[in-house]
């Protein structure tokens, strides 16, 4: 049986990441303490959570999921809270970029540690 507890680490290290970089957003440039706190946070959190999936995930496997996953989610997140649109081009770029990685995990046997 294959051992799913990377994916549950990157599930983590993404969920991470997208909050830091919505708190980002909000710390405008650092100068609003608790974003700034929380970006911070998040992030360090986000790290930790990539070095624990790096033990069972290839570290290329492992980045082209965060970096995919992590487009899409950040781009929901800024669509909705900050009212930011993306053209047709931006939401085709994207789809390839989700294919990608759907292509990556289900066909390539980089993905095997």
């Amino acid at each position: 049986m294959k051992d799913f507890s990377g994916y549950l680490w990157l599930a983590g290290a993404i969920l991470s990441e997208v909050i830091g970089t919505s708190a980002l957003k909000a710390s405008n440039e650092f100068t609003r303490l608790v974003p700034s706190l929380i970006t911070v946070v998040a992030f360090a959190i986000a790290f930790y959570c990539l070095s624990v999936t790096l033990r069972t995930i290839p570290v290329g496997i492992a980045y082209a999921i965060w970096s995919g996953i992590g487009i899409v989610l950040i781009s929901l997140i800024a669509l909705v809270l900050f009212g930011q649109t993306l053209d047709a081009p931006a939401l085709i770029g994207m789809a390839l970029i989700v294919s990608g990685v759907v292509v990556i995990n289900l066909f390539s046997k980089a993905s095997a540690h």
